[in-house]
């Protein structure tokens, strides 16, 4: 008998030969990059794990939907091995259980046929045990690929989705907020590496938003190991605000704000290979995330893709996504809001409006600072 972890993926499969053999590739490196000195063998919709395996770490790893601790034996080995296997995982304990079989290549027999078998063993070894597919309290689960078997009574869930760097980069702003960093999340759940950009507001903004986004950037770096903040000091805002004050447009502040930001990080992008740009609007939310205002935001300040995957969620599924990665705690620390923000903000912005007083206002011409 012997030790190891199976780890299963789900959207691989789907692929292409070519390109599931690629993503496969990518997520065992992403795995040994977490844990460096393991032993790894893949076989087609499995991955199985030698040495020191940390079951925290694989939890945080896109791709992986779900693995388990298996014993590994040879197929002709089940019948005497499986009583004792039963007994040292508990089963005395349970009133109630199932036999789930899984079976792979060639053999002369169905895998409905060895759960009967092999469930009968179990009944015959445990009297008082009853059979329940449906709800059992107890599940041994055996997995047989040509001439080996692989037991295991616990499957531990991970986050799923596509291995990590599979689909390219992005950019993600992130304000240290709770929105932005789930969204920079759920992009990395799709195969995304994120480059994170926290924008500087000088004068608008204090060191204390600047460390809360380190610190949410550093709860990410369990999900993409490496992973870095950017900060980009902008001094554009602090001059359009005065134009726009003494030309009594100051409703307009932040659509100003997020166009340059827009702007600012959209030269980022390209500087470093990034695919598009990812943000934590969600459509209603704040007045710049009125249908209207998305619409200004984005026409003309951004020439590359931008992803918005909160969209059409509402604060309080944004705010579990959180609690579940772990960005929560972070994202609600103390830090100083922003002090451009005006108190009336405009919920309907038009375009023109926007173009027009964009080439009136000289603070315009300031250079983008990447």
């Amino acid at each position: 008998m012997k030790k190891q972890w199976l780890v299963r993926y789900s959207e691989i499969f789907l692929k292409s030969d070519p390109v599931r053999r690629q993503w496969e590739n990518t997520l065992i490196a992403n795995i040994r990059e977490v844990m460096p000195g393991i032993h790894v063998r893949n076989e087609r919709g499995r991955i199985w794990l030698d040495g020191d395996v940390k079951p925290d770490l694989l939890k945080n790893v896109f791709g992986i939907v779900s693995f388990s601790e298996v014993e590994h034996i040879k197929l002709d080995e089940i019948s005497t091995f499986l009583p004792g296997y039963c007994r040292r995982h508990g089963i005395e304990n349970a009133r109630t259980f199932a036999i789930k079989m899984k079976r792979v290549g060639k053999h002369n027999f169905s895998s409905n046929d060895k759960a009967i078998e092999y469930g009968n063993l179990v009944r015959n070894t445990f009297p008082h045990l009853k059979v329940n597919l449906a709800y059992p309290d107890k599940e041994i689960h055996i997995e047989i690929r040509s001439d080996e078997a692989y037991l295991y009574d616990t499957v531990i869930k991970g986050p799923g989705g596509l291995p990590l760097g599979v689909e390219g980069s992005l950019v993600a702003l992130v304000s240290g907020g709770i929105d932005s960093p789930v969204a920079a999340w759920m992009m990395m759940k799709r195969g995304c590496r994120i480059l994170p950009v926290f924008i500087a507001l000088d004068t608008f903004l204090d060191e204390t938003t600047a460390a809360r986004a380190q610190r949410v950037v550093d709860v990410l770096a369990k999900y993409q190991p490496g992973i870095k903040l950017t900060v980009i000091h902008d001094g554009y805002l602090a001059a359009a605000k005065t134009e726009l004050v003494r030309r009594g447009l100051e409703k307009y502040t932040c659509i100003f704000c997020k166009r340059r930001m827009y702007r600012v990080v959209t030269e980022f992008a390209k500087a470093n290979g990034a695919k598009g740009i990812v943000t934590g609007e969600s459509l209603g939310q704040v007045a710049s995330q009125t249908l209207d205002n998305l619409l200004v935001l984005t026409d003309a300040a951004s020439d590359v893709p931008i992803h918005r995957p909160l969209i059409g969620y509402d604060k309080e599924e944004t705010m579990k996504i959180a609690r579940d990665i772990g960005t929560f705690p972070e994202s609600t620390s103390k830090a100083s809001g922003c002090r451009a923000v005006p108190a009336g903000p405009s919920t309907k912005a038009k375009l023109e409006t926007i173009r027009e007083i964009e080439t009136k206002l000289k603070s315009t011409e300031m250079p983008l600072p990447v």
